[in-house]
């Protein structure tokens, strides 16, 4: 992936890419790209900075999609919005003869505007690295909603025509493959008391009085363990082995991250409730004279206050709880959609920062805020992290909060 960092300037937030060499600023990419104006792709300049050629991208009020779905899933009106606005920007490049081989695919480098499906790209003129389709492939696997099983189709069948007919699949064929998602509807979430057949769900009153009580009871157990995974003895296989077994990945690393967050919780209910918790024993109980026990050594145990996991607070300046940290990562902001937690301030951002818990310590990190992430009056770079440590004064925009 290109090696990309962020600056603030007084008035905008930048992505800055530093160039192997100097360019040859009169090659035709770089005045057209420069010139700015081209729908879909960052407005971007070409700096020089002790010698050194940099391009600038402003990314000012916009999220990448690596942050904004962070926790989110992607459902069919985003895949929609998606492809089509690709199928915009792929017209208006060959408009200006722009090569489409420059433009950037890594979710951490394409750029949505919040509140919006408008979506900008990287455009690195005469690139020759990888472009970064195949990791938007896998993000866009790893985060779709898979309750709705006609996404999740359309997104295997890209993912496996792109592997084997590459950047031909994107020319014309991709927007087809993503028009059925127009006339499909989502499968509609399963109710009480109701049996899930041929895509639609019945009703236990609406079946034949004659139908076998204990015959629906199988019924109501097969929808259960459908629901839990498992297949129901005899029912043929309906998805490619590669295909089933990326699933039964994903929903591995799901599991696998709900079960690590109910032991972090658990253990800070421990510690909220006075307990401390002990190593183990670096030796054997044996029954041995005082003196020899002395030369055994002492085993460390930890005390609620030298706990880096203790649970933290973030309050507001009247000393109010704004939140309590029971949570990995935790988004500020100022709209309830976006953020885990709404800051009632015009000047706070929609995502403005995120506080990440991460091996024992917290940090604090701002999100290509408008008016800046500040830690103790220091001001954060785009996307950069700070530890916070007790008493911190975190201020969002007009926003002051303090972390204890």
């Amino acid at each position: 992936m290109l090696e990309t960092e962020f600056i603030k300037s007084l008035q905008c937030n930048y992505e800055r890419l530093k160039l192997e060499e100097k360019p040859e600023e009169m090659r035709y990419q770089y005045c057209i790209a420069c010139r700015g104006g081209i729908t879909g792709l960052l407005p971007m300049s070409l700096r020089y900075i002790n010698g050194d050629a940099f391009l600038y991208y402003d990314i000012s009020s916009k999220q990448a999609l690596s942050q904004i779905y962070r926790k989110k899933n992607l459902d069919r009106k985003w895949l929609l919005e998606f492809i089509w606005n690709l199928r915009r920007i792929r017209l208006e490049m060959r408009r200006f003869l722009l090569d489409e081989k420059n433009l950037i695919w890594y979710p951490e480098k394409i750029y949505q505007s919040l509140g919006e499906t408008v979506f900008s790209f990287l455009y690195v003129p005469y690139y020759e690295g990888d472009n970064g389709f195949r990791k938007l492939l896998d993000f866009m696997v790893e985060r779709a909603d898979y309750e709705d099983e006609g996404l999740i189709g359309v997104i295997y069948r890209i993912y496996e025509q792109y592997d084997q007919a590459g950047d031909v699949y994107l020319q014309e064929q991709i927007y087809e493959d993503v028009k059925v998602l127009e006339k499909e509807e989502p499968v509609p979430e399963a109710k009480p008391g109701t049996i899930r057949t041929a895509g639609t769900y019945a009703k236990k009153e609406d079946i034949s009085k004659d139908f076998p009580e204990d015959l629906w009871e199988d019924l109501e157990d097969a929808a259960v363990k459908a629901a839990e995974g498992e297949r129901p003895a005899g029912e043929e296989e309906t998805f490619p082995k590669e295909r089933k077994g990326l699933l039964a990945f994903l929903d591995s690393s799901r599991r696998k991250n709900r079960d690590a967050r109910e032991r972090y919780q658990e253990a800070n209910l421990m510690l909220a409730e006075g307990m401390a918790v002990a190593e183990t024993a670096a030796y054997e109980e044996e029954e041995e004279e005082p003196e020899s026990r002395a030369e055994v050594q002492t085993v460390y145990m930890e005390t609620v206050a030298e706990r880096k996991d203790a649970i933290r607070r973030i309050f507001d300046e009247s000393g109010k709880v704004l939140c309590i940290l029971r949570e990995d990562s935790l988004v500020i902001g100022k709209r309830s959609g976006d953020a885990d937690v709404s800051v009632s301030d015009p000047s706070v951002s929609r995502m403005h920062a995120r506080v990440e818990y991460v091996e024992g310590n917290y940090y604090l990190e701002d999100l290509n805020s408008t008016n800046g992430t500040f830690k103790n009056g220091i001001r954060l770079a785009p996307y950069e992290k700070k530890q916070l440590h007790s008493e911190d004064e975190l201020r969002l925009g007009a926003t002051v909060l303090y972390f204890r």
